[in-house]
């Protein structure tokens, strides 16, 4: 009767222990369906093409962030922006040309844009008096025929017009012209607005005036004209937003889970691979709204979930792919006390899992040796992982490195949709998502803090440009900055900047011959050196220029 009675208990245990299980695998079962159907709703919206690919700034940025605001209220958390949830920052756009820009010759206005262009460099100003294109006198503007340098010069592979132009602008100002209207009586117009343009600003306002003005208006050039100017550039600015929600668990420590909401809109900002064609809406269903629909699904879990050892800030950046603007502008005027960070979650492109591969990409593994133990205690890891151990990178975990905050960034990996309209949300793997969101969770809750986890310094690495170089100086460009020349954001131990001795916060004017205006221009003139060159690094430290020995 005993061992009957023990193999009935028996075969019952295991009968329980089945239904059980199979309870357990159905219920896990329905969170990835409901997880997955979350996902997909939040991806489809944010990629369609009513946003018009989010570009910052624009209209459809704005109904992204609106929806992300919804969705943290809807899921509880508390807005933690300057504005409820949202804390909006400016765009340095470039320059634009002012309604209060005229040009007249003999009384006759001329239209900006369709008539002459101003220089995209011009200082601002007005001059009038009477000029002719082939005397110049002091005190009075300057009429610049273009032609003839031009035609010296259309065999010399070395001919830069910008050069041309400075060097006449130069002579003039020496020779006191009031103002300089530069044409071409020979040939098609060649200078444009460039509102990106970010060169030093002309010492005299200028102008250029086009071929069909130019024959209307300036016909004899033997004859004398009254011209009547004034120019006026100003900075293009416009508005974008990071998205800022909390969860207050009454914690200590914060942790940060960030994503960006936005993306390249129609290419307008020249960071889409197509170059040529009529512009399209870019979509960036995996860039990034991908890491943005995971971000609301995680405000959703890490809310529910019974661990309170954490606070969660939650942040949805915008004009990352500007030059990570939205965390830039976040760490310099944090919402919280950044000392009370214990590390920072980055998703940029999880939508893109390979079912064949199963892999993912953990970057900024090296920012804390925490990292190892914390990862490990997942124990039954939905994907494989590849470990990158820089801190930096394209996109907003670096912003947090910089503040010697530990990072680890999510990746899911590049394709051939990257920056192109065709990164659209049917080709998302939804199951592959919802993978990243169960593993941050349960990394996050198997957490047992005692106080922070430790940052270390890594290797540092840079953003992507158009050149290619073999040198590197070790700064980190502040891509967030529109003024000329690049600004140090940080500077690598052991590199080329560091033993010459320039400090975050120099602007880098000019490397050797080559001016550095912008970022892409000094990428430009980094390529024009090799392993053991040695040049001159100018570089403005609060108003006064230095000169720094290099050696690459």
């Amino acid at each position: 009767m005993i061992v009957v009675t023990l193999q009935k208990t028996e075969k019952m245990a295991r009968i329980l222990f089945g239904l059980m299980l199979i309870a357990t695998v159905g219920f896990g079962q329905k969170q990835h369906k409901k997880q997955m159907v979350a996902l997909q709703k939040h991806t489809y919206f944010l990629a369609s093409d009513e946003l018009q690919g989010r570009r910052a700034g624009d209209p459809g940025e704005q109904k992204a962030a609106e929806y992300i605001a919804e969705q943290f209220n809807k899921n509880g958390l508390l807005p933690k922006g300057t504005e409820g949830f949202f804390q909006t920052f400016a765009i340095n756009d470039g320059r634009m040309v002012s309604p209060s820009t005229t040009l007249a010759i003999n009384g006759k206005i001329l239209e900006a844009g369709k008539d002459f262009e101003v220089l995209s460099n011009a200082s601002n100003g007005s001059f009038s008096g009477d000029a002719s294109p082939s005397i110049q006198e002091s005190n009075q503007p300057w009429f610049l025929d273009l032609a003839d340098a031009l035609e010296e010069n259309k065999e010399n592979p070395h001919f830069d017009l910008n050069n041309l132009l400075a060097e006449k602008i130069r002579h003039a100002k020496n020779k006191l012209a009031s103002g300089v209207v530069f044409f071409n009586s020979k040939g098609q117009d060649i200078i444009s607005f460039n509102g990106k343009d970010r060169s030093e600003q002309t010492p005299l306002p200028v102008v250029f005036l086009k071929k069909e003005a130019v024959e209307k208006n300036i016909a004899d050039l033997s004859s004398t004209y009254h011209i009547e100017s004034n120019i006026s550039l100003s900075p293009k600015i416009r508005n974008a937003r990071n998205v800022v929600g909390y969860i207050d668990n009454g914690a200590a420590l914060t942790v940060v889970v960030g994503a960006h909401l936005d993306h390249l809109g129609y290419g307008e900002d020249g960071n889409s691979m197509i170059k040529a064609g009529s512009p399209s809406i870019h979509n960036g269903a995996d860039d990034n709204a991908s890491g943005t629909a995971s971000l609301i699904e995680l405000s959703a879990v890490l809310k529910k979930t019974k661990q309170k050892k954490f606070n969660y800030l939650l942040i949805a950046f915008s004009a990352e792919e500007l030059g990570l603007n939205g965390s830039k502008y976040f760490v310099e005027n944090p919402t919280i006390s950044l000392n009370t960070v214990n590390y920072m979650i980055n998703m940029d492109m999880v939508g893109r899992m390979n079912d064949s591969t199963n892999t993912i990409t953990l970057g900024g593994y090296g920012t804390s040796p925490s990292w190892e133990k914390m990862i490990d205690a997942v124990k039954e890891k939905p994907f494989k992982i590849k470990y990158d151990s820089s801190g930096t990178g394209p996109s907003d975990h670096t912003s947090f490195y910089r503040k010697d905050i530990p990072v680890l960034f999510f990746f899911t990996g590049l394709h051939t949709d990257y920056h192109k309209p065709s990164d659209d949300a049917d080709k998302i793997n939804y199951m592959g998502m919802v993978k990243v969101v169960q593993f941050i969770q349960q990394m996050i809750e198997m957490d047992k803090p005692a106080q922070k986890i430790a940052f270390t310094k890594t290797r540092e690495i840079q953003t992507t440009t158009s050149a290619r170089f073999s040198v590197s100086m070790g700064i980190m460009p502040d891509y967030s900055y529109g003024g000329n020349g690049v600004r140090v954001d940080g500077v690598s131990d052991n590199r080329p900047a560091k033993k010459a001795g320039i400090l975050a916060g120099d602007i880098v004017k000019q490397l050797g011959d080559y001016k550095t205006s912008s970022v892409e221009a000094y990428m430009q003139a980094l390529s024009k050196f090799k392993k053991g060159d040695k040049t001159t690094a100018v570089v403005l430290r609060k108003e006064q220029e230095i000169s720094f020995e290099i050696i690459f």
